[in-house]
């Protein structure tokens, strides 16, 4: 399904990421396609309120739990910079679909990194 939101669509996902050698390219694809699926249930579901997105946005957020052993294999790992531009780009997403007043620590509370 193509992304509707112009915002969404013209942004690259984890992008500082990419450009650091010590972020594996094959596991940040896997994040980047975790996002675009999140903004594609948005899409889909469109939530009417900030509950019905965190449970959007903490559904995502466990897949990117699952994803640390992935980052953990190739010598990497979820951390504070990979954390940081994670949490940004659940924001944007948030933002870019009218939650601009949704709590970034919300969005991601069932995070385990």
């Amino acid at each position: 399904m193509p992304i509707m939101n112009e915002q969404v669509a013209g942004r690259t996902f984890l992008r500082p990421l990419y450009a650091d050698r010590y972020f594996p390219d094959h596991v940040l694809d896997k994040g980047k396609a975790i996002l675009l699926r999140l903004c594609e249930r948005i899409e889909a579901e469109r939530p009417s309120d900030l509950a019905a997105l965190y449970v959007l946005s903490q559904a995502a957020t466990e897949e990117f739990n699952a994803l640390q052993a992935e980052f953990e294999a190739a010598g990497s790992e979820i951390e504070t910079v990979a954390r940081e531009e994670i949490a940004e780009d659940f924001w944007f997403v948030a933002s870019a679909y009218g939650f601009a007043d949704a709590d970034p620590e919300e969005l991601i509370a069932t995070r385990d990194w």
